[in-house]
């Protein structure tokens, strides 16, 4: 399975889990000069800017291990960059989460889901 398609994948399922928690899916796949953020969603009070990361092993560590410095900052300003042209959601408290998803390379199916909320911070 090329990397691709791995990641449609696991952004298929990070949204599906996000939906069934209750979050309202903004924006999928939001793009500008800077970058790309996966998922923008609501909850609450709450934009929430989801970095998904999916691997079919932790051979070369855990998914959540390749946002690094260089790509929490990256994020960041994509997410400055969303607000800037969606001022309706100024008013919401920005947190950046990563789902990080493991997926069993036999089956293609999820293996394991992990959402870490408030993965860094501005």
């Amino acid at each position: 399975m090329n990397n691709k398609i791995l990641g449609n994948l696991g952004e298929s399922i990070a949204e599906k889990y996000l939906l069934k928690s209750g979050y309202a899916v903004v924006s999928k796949n939001f793009r500008c000069p800077i970058g790309e953020i996966d998922i923008i969603a609501l909850n609450k009070n709450s934009l929430i800017f989801v970095e998904v990361k999916t691997r079919t092993s932790t051979k070369f560590g855990y998914p959540k291990e390749a946002v690094n410095y260089y790509k929490k900052n990256k994020i960041i300003k994509v997410a400055e960059t969303f607000l800037s042209y969606n001022k309706k959601y100024t008013n919401y408290l920005a947190r950046f989460d990563v789902i990080e998803i493991l997926i069993d390379p036999k089956t293609f199916k999820l293996d394991n889901l992990n959402h870490i909320k408030n993965a860094f911070t501005l």
